[in-house]
């Protein structure tokens, strides 16, 4: 708990390490090694491995030839933007055509950042006014992207606290216009129990498909990914580790399981 681990979780890990090795005969020698490898493996249980995102992209364009639609979700000040940046870039180094969609259309200065963004990364961004219907925005970047053979949307909503029942109705609006192939949720991992209250309330209204954590690189404990997997039962997809467009890392559990030091 000391770690971010949500009490949930670390009774959960605690009940199923007694169960593993309490009455157990070992050797004194073996005992720091059974208890770990008991710990990884309740670790390697909780988290889901991810899919492979590159494979299902590719899947949706040549079975179903349509674009893979990617919509982004959480609370303001995560860095969600920044995040479907990144996300583009690495899609783009897997020779994945994008375009971004800029749903939020609340936040000053939203549209522009997300323009700047693609600048940068060279992805073309679908926006219309400020205050117009976000689901409008997205739906016009789908038909954008089918018309014009690109293979991935990505599409930005406003940040929303978890409290603030009416801006997540709108979030059920833009999925059911959308019809995202994967909701994403993207939280700090720093911010321990509270990103679990989070995801909860955006798995509860919109029932998230994958779950992105910004600021891992400054993040020594990992609770907060091992508290997240195990609310929603949802893959980690990507770790932020830093500002730049490619401080970003498809999720890799045994690599977790290193920093823990397991």
């Amino acid at each position: 708990m000391e770690n971010n681990v949500a009490l949930e979780v670390a009774e959960k890990i605690v009940r199923e390490l007694k169960q593993k090795i309490v009455g157990k005969e070992l050797l004194k020698k073996e005992v720091e090694d059974e208890i770990k490898d008991s710990f990884k493996d309740i670790i390697r249980k909780i988290l889901i491995s991810p899919p492979d995102l590159i494979e299902e992209i590719k899947e949706e364009n040549l079975l179903k030839k349509k674009p893979y639609v990617l919509l982004f979700c959480g609370i303001n000040g995560t860095g969600k933007t920044t995040t479907i940046a990144k996300i583009a870039e690495h899609l783009k180094r897997k020779k994945i055509s994008c375009i971004l969609a800029a749903g939020d259309t609340f936040r000053a200065a939203s549209i522009e950042q997300l323009k700047e963004h693609g600048e940068k990364i060279g992805v073309k961004v679908i926006a219309h006014e400020y205050g117009s219907d976000p689901a409008s925005v997205g739906f016009d970047a789908i038909k954008f992207a089918e018309k014009n053979n690109i293979n991935c949307v990505l599409i930005d909503t406003a940040g929303r606290m978890h409290t603030q029942k009416n801006l997540l109705r709108e979030m059920e609006k833009i999925v059911k216009v959308c019809k995202p192939n994967r909701k994403i949720f993207v939280g700090e991992s720093i911010t321990g129990n509270d990103a679990v209250e989070q995801v909860r309330s955006f798995d509860e209204a919109i029932g998230i498909d994958g779950i992105v954590l910004t600021k891992a690189d400054i993040d020594e404990k990992g609770g907060t990914a091992l508290s997240v997997g195990y609310v929603t039962k949802k893959p980690i997809l990507y770790l932020g580790t830093g500002q730049e467009y490619e401080k970003i890392e498809p999720f890799d559990k045994e690599k977790f399981l290193e920093k823990l030091g397991l």
